[in-house]
């Protein structure tokens, strides 16, 4: 993603709360198109939520965890809702784009991201703005991104939470990474 000196100083919900809606447009994207532009908009789509949900388990889940009475619960429906979510894109990445079976398992996914991403902005992120001082705010917006910059591009059902993404993620991101690359150049991924 191209960042504009507009959203330097961007707070971490405005960005996550952002990227909630890039992910929306791009459901929209993977249901309307056809043929391999399903499945470049599907890769797309993995790639985001994968690089996303990973800064979210890396950076702001545990800062939100002791940040407020109930945050412990709340991370830990956000996890687990993730989780679930990592398990079918992994399904579905195995899938043919154009089958029935993939385009009732990505509406379901569908309903899932989208019913996470609003309990995350008026359980998470609300907190988040009540209680963190805006100068955190923007650092934890600086942390995403760094983040976002090494994490894996492909779901990883098994690595799940801060310590196991800290732990396996750079091996997973460089493996997807790669496989990203190769793909490029071989004309298989837009």
């Amino acid at each position: 993603m191209a960042h504009t000196d507009e959203t330097r100083d961007e707070d971490v919900v405005t960005l996550l709360t952002h990227q909630h809606g890039e992910i929306r447009n791009l459901f929209d994207e993977v249901e309307r198109a056809r043929g391999d532009d399903r499945r470049d908009a599907f890769r797309r789509l993995v790639r985001m939520l994968a690089v996303h949900e990973t800064a979210e388990q890396e950076v702001v889940h545990p800062y939100a965890r002791g940040l407020f009475d109930g945050g412990d619960g709340v991370v830990a429906d956000r996890l687990a809702e993730e989780k679930e979510a990592k398990e079918t894109l992994a399904r579905l990445d195995g899938m043919d784009p154009e089958s029935p079976e993939f385009l009732a398992g990505l509406r379901a996914l569908r309903r899932d991201v989208m019913e996470h991403a609003r309990a995350e902005e008026r359980y998470e992120f609300l907190q988040l703005r009540r209680r963190a001082d805006p100068e955190r705010l923007v650092s934890l917006a600086k942390a995403v991104r760094a983040a976002e910059a090494t994490a894996p591009t492909r779901p990883h059902p098994a690595v799940q939470g801060a310590a196991a993404n800290l732990a396996a993620g750079p091996v997973a991101a460089l493996m997807d990474r790669t496989r990203d690359a190769v793909r490029k150049a071989m004309g298989k991924d837009g």
